[in-house]
């Protein structure tokens, strides 16, 4: 085996590395700020199970002789600061972020090449997948967890012979598929947090064109997620969604580093725009596909905003890239 990473070895530890490190420094300000007893045992496990990941991906890249990235440090969180989240948020976040992780890891498990990679993301999709079971199992325990809507038990099997399957704005319409109302209950959610998150950010940052930044990322999620249960409402399903803004403070102190929280966002970004292309493709009624094309171009004409804030500011660190031969020609 080559000492050397592939491009499909190097690329999610770097991306994995980066998400881990600003997730230890969120979570140790949690940590500071925890009333609930049973969601700092899970808060605790998260950030035990995140160090595990740093801790081993620089035993993979010391392997390799390869430098390991700046990514975050306890320089981008002040764990002093005062408490912006609630617990109940806190433990909508941990749910959400374990859902994050076995879609990364899965990514990393099926491209890399090198069999330690390999094994790493294999132990933890393991792990991954236990902590997620625990934040939904706890969710439900504290009366917090809104399952999706119920649909009428099949009493045959059916084929389509109608195009009305595929009918959106014109014509008559169909019911959603179960496909479809889980992609809008799920989006519906990864909004609602959002949306908290980015309005906490919102009151803490330093720089005025961060602020703004967010402030318009909380009104796209705002939108994003009314979008989705009116949908839900029309078809007379339960929205199976809450917004979350009251879960934030009033603080206006930061807790961390303008550029850890745009990182943070713009993942948040990539991550709605992968997941809207999932939903887009499993989504047959033109009306909801016509939704989710508009919604990733929004959100990523915001992703590319934000870009230019990390670059302007020298906060946008070079993830790894092939060599570049034409300048090496000269």
């Amino acid at each position: 085996m080559s000492n050397n990473f592939s491009a499909a070895d190097i690329s999610p530890l770097w991306t994995s590395y980066q998400y881990d490190t600003v997730s230890k420094c969120g979570l140790h300000f949690f940590l500071n700020h925890v009333d609930d007893p049973d969601i700092k045992q899970i808060l605790e496990q998260t950030l035990t199970l995140v160090e595990e990941h740093i801790e081993h991906i620089k035993e993979l890249f010391h392997r390799a002789n390869h430098p390991l990235p700046h990514a975050f440090t306890t320089e981008d969180v002040n764990v002093q600061a005062p408490r912006l989240f609630s617990d109940q948020l806190y433990l909508k976040y941990v749910y959400n972020m374990t859902d994050f992780m076995m879609n990364s890891y899965g990514l990393g498990l099926t491209v890399s090449d090198r069999e330690d990679v390999i094994s790493y993301y294999s132990t933890n999709i393991e792990a991954a997948n236990k902590l997620n079971k625990q934040a939904k199992k706890l969710e439900k325990q504290k009366g917090l967890y809104i399952g999706s809507p119920q649909i009428p038990k099949q009493t045959k099997i059916e084929f389509v012979n109608k195009q009305n399957f595929i009918n959106g704005w014109i014509g008559e319409r169909r019911p959603l598929l179960g496909v479809e109302i889980t992609n809008l209950v799920f989006h519906a959610k990864r909004n609602a947090i959002g949306h908290a998150l980015i309005t906490g950010f919102s009151q803490v940052a330093a720089s005025k064109e961060v602020r703004k930044f967010f402030e318009r990322g909380r009104d796209i999620s705002g939108k994003h997620f009314e979008i989705f249960t009116s949908i839900l409402h029309e078809e007379f399903l339960s929205e199976s969604a809450l917004l979350l803004t009251s879960e934030v403070t009033d603080s206006t102190v930061a807790p961390f580093s303008d550029r850890l929280m745009m990182t943070f966002v713009s993942n948040l970004i990539a991550s709605s725009m992968g997941q809207y292309g999932i939903a887009l493709s499993s989504s047959p009624r033109h009306d909801l596909s016509v939704h989710y094309s508009r919604l990733i171009a929004e959100v990523g004409k915001y992703a590319n905003e934000g870009n230019k804030i990390l670059i302007n500011n020298g906060w946008l660190e070079q993830p790894p890239m092939a060599a570049d031969r034409r300048d090496l020609a000269k």
